[in-house]
């Protein structure tokens, strides 16, 4: 049924609909609801999704394809494949994909705005507590907590995604080697890169002498855009951080050596301990690592340098993804396209299992930080549809308790 009138409402609800017009189009009012689920999905995640890329990935997955079913998660994996190959936050590019499949441009700002501005808020706040006090805020308790959490929350995903992801020997394979390479220092896209044309090449071995171009999956980037004058605007601002954002792979980790050079050895406009305390209130912060442009903004140029610095950065991510977002589905269909994106999911895999080596060995501290991941671990694994949000207070609860006895 297309068309829906006022004359099938039901008498009793005939006043709350009697503003709307004769026929109503039922997509509309589907896209309206999608539309709506999207802002909650991606406020709530915005506001409790701590950990950086990794967790982020891991809270989307049992949100978007656990809980509610929007999508597969070979789905979800070829979209976040697809993130990786696009210079941004891709956590951030993930939600965009998600509101675009969802609810086409206006579910891609939805979801992608709703993710970001939770963190964003948050993290002004916190600039302009920096700036009267010239010192962050005491978050040590939470993080005693949390962090553990964070550990388990990555750990589900790592089991759950890897049963889609590495189905069969060449992608564990593929894995594996991306898992050791990273830790001699290998740059990740080279390692995805070099994963998806591996697994291509073996899964198609005999059809060598037809293989089409790839280029489609090769990094691109926005030209970089060349400032002259160093003056302390938030018009400048907004320029350095759409450079940034058009040029940034490997995610929030990668951020640091950027801002270093364009805020510290270039401009001058910062200094390195602010630049620290800048990428510490990043980390400990829920939402995209990226959201370290706001409180850099607003130190340079205030509230119009925290806005400007905040749209930069991210403004990239919403023309990227929906330029490439449509040959998503088309990928699949060749078999040589289909293997490339095998062995990049088998990439990110191995990605997230070493940044949670990495990530694990300076948060599981001491026997009580082991205690609360292993218990977030069991919890999430055995109840799968559990709010992970629940885990997280409860982990800060715990810290603050074990803190301060």
């Amino acid at each position: 049924m297309s068309d829906y009138t006022k004359k099938d409402v039901a008498p009793d609800l005939l006043p709350e609909v009697e503003s709307l017009p004769e026929n109503l189009d039922c997509n509309q009012l589907d896209i309206k609801t999608k539309l709506w689920e999207l802002a909650i999905v991606f406020t709530k995640l915005g506001s409790i999704a701590f950990g950086g890329p990794a967790a982020h990935i891991a809270q989307i997955e049992l949100e978007v394809v656990q809980n509610r079913r929007w999508l597969s998660r070979e789905k979800l994996l070829d979209l976040l494949s697809i993130s990786n190959l696009i210079p941004g936050p891709n956590s951030t590019e993930l939600a965009i994909h998600i509101g675009l499949e969802q609810a086409g441009w206006r579910g891609m700002i939805v979801a992608g705005a709703c993710f970001i501005i939770p963190a964003m808020l948050l993290v002004w706040g916190l600039a302009i507590a920096y700036v009267e006090y010239q010192t962050i805020p005491a978050v040590g308790w939470l993080l005693y907590g949390v962090k553990p959490v964070i550990i388990a929350i990555i750990a589900q995903a790592l089991w759950k995604l890897g049963k889609s992801a590495l189905k069969n020997i060449p992608t564990w394979i593929a894995g594996i080697l991306v898992l050791v390479l990273y830790f001699i220092n290998i740059n990740e896209i080279a390692l995805m890169l070099g994963a998806g044309l591996a697994v291509s090449l073996v899964r198609n071995l005999t059809f060598l002498k037809k293989t089409k171009s790839l280029s489609i999956f090769f990094p691109f980037s926005l030209a970089a855009i060349a400032i002259e004058a160093h003056p302390k605007t938030w018009t400048a601002v907004f320029l350095s951080f759409l450079k940034i954002g058009s040029v940034l792979y490997g995610g929030g980790y990668v951020l640091l050596a950027f801002v270093q050079q364009e805020f510290v050895d270039r401009t001058h406009w910062l200094t390195s301990q602010q630049l620290l305390d800048a990428v510490a209130i990043g980390q400990f912060t829920p939402g995209p690592l990226f959201t370290t442009a706001t409180f850099i903004g607003y130190l340079v140029a205030g509230n119009l340098g925290a806005i400007a610095a905040t749209i930069g950065i991210f403004l990239p991510a919403f023309i990227l993804v929906p330029l490439i977002n449509p040959f998503v589905a088309k990928l699949r269909k060749s078999p040589w396209t289909s293997g490339f994106l095998d062995g990049v999911n088998a990439a990110s895999i191995g990605l997230m299992a070493a940044v949670a080596w990495e990530l694990g060995r300076g948060t599981l501290i001491d026997v009580w930080t082991i205690l609360v991941a292993i218990a977030s671990l069991i919890i999430l694994l055995k109840f799968p549809k559990f709010n992970s949000a629940w885990v997280i207070i409860a982990g800060a609860a715990i810290g603050w308790l074990l803190k301060t006895r």
